[in-house]
């Protein structure tokens, strides 16, 4: 079942990553992001103000969040601050960088992930697992090679960087993730989690418009509501999965960047976006590798 919902996860994340391009563009990322936190706080509210008060609105559901206390709500932040940051660079990557540049390279955020699952928690991979991993690596370099075809320098393109933070910070999150599930229920996470988001996104917003550092105009978009709806759904299916005994991090997280799918297909079809046969090469490494990872965990 753990390896079902991390494939939802990986479509649902895949529309995320479409709504995130759309509502970006041209857009002012500190507060497309603080909207983002705020809609996903408020779809968690009715959950943590029952848990909270001991009211039961939600008692038998998968939306009953068990009061935590302040060591548990200490974890929670930390968790709330690395992925908040992770997000920070990951937006403004893909504000300026093709999707199906993006897409790719977040794909194999889970090759970091694993080093980190052999040094922490002590797992290895099958044959099978790492055929998958070293799959992923060369699709990383093969779209180094695509990304030449657009002027985009892997080395020295400050936006790659962003995106490179991002998924540095994401692997962190995940590996974070592994070790405070141990703790406390999923839903918990995910609904204060998104709670604390929201305040230091409010005091980011703030300072920044202070400071008068808010330089691009903001304007509405719909996208921006739906990519809250559609990452927290993707986050439901991950922490679920996540949090099943048998689950393997490595393979959970390396099975959620197949959303790259999505978001590939997306950026032919609504962005207009380049170069694609070549970067479907990389996509294609991208796929087999995700089959083998997915052989391996049978």
């Amino acid at each position: 079942m753990w390896l079902q919902l991390a494939f939802l996860s990986a479509a649902l994340l895949g529309l995320y990553d479409v709504a995130k391009k759309k509502a970006v563009r041209d857009n002012s990322v500190p507060q497309v992001l603080l909207l983002n936190t705020l809609f996903s706080t408020l779809f968690f509210l009715p959950a943590i103000i029952s848990g909270s008060m001991s009211l039961g609105w939600f008692e038998g559901t998968l939306f009953d969040i068990a009061p935590m206390g302040a060591h548990q709500h200490l974890l929670v932040m930390v968790k709330a601050a690395i992925t908040l940051s992770s997000w920070l660079f990951g937006y403004v990557g893909i504000k300026h960088l093709p999707i199906t540049i993006v897409g790719p390279i977040n794909a194999t955020r889970p090759v970091i992930v694993l080093l980190g699952a052999f040094l922490i928690f002590g797992e290895r991979l099958n044959l099978m697992q790492w055929i998958g991993v070293l799959l992923a690596l060369l699709s990383l370099f093969l779209l180094s090679r695509a990304g030449k075809k657009e002027g985009i320098d892997f080395v020295r393109d400050k936006w790659i960087l962003c995106v490179a933070a991002a998924a540095l910070l994401g692997a962190v999150s995940g590996l974070y993730d592994r070790h405070i599930l141990g703790q406390i229920e999923p839903l918990a996470v995910q609904s204060w989690f998104c709670v604390y988001q929201v305040v230091m996104m409010g005091v980011i917003v703030a300072v920044l418009s202070l400071t008068n550092r808010l330089t691009t105009p903001f304007r509405w978009s719909w996208a921006i509501p739906m990519i809250s709806i559609f990452l927290t759904a993707a986050d439901m299916a991950y922490f679920v999965a996540l949090s099943q005994p048998e689950a393997m991090v490595s393979v959970v997280s390396m099975v959620r960047r197949s959303s790259v799918v999505v978001s590939f297909a997306c950026g032919a079809l609504l962005f207009g976006e380049r170069n694609l046969r070549s970067k479907a090469i990389d996509l294609a490494f991208i796929l087999v590798g995700m089959i083998f990872l997915w052989l391996g965990s049978r």
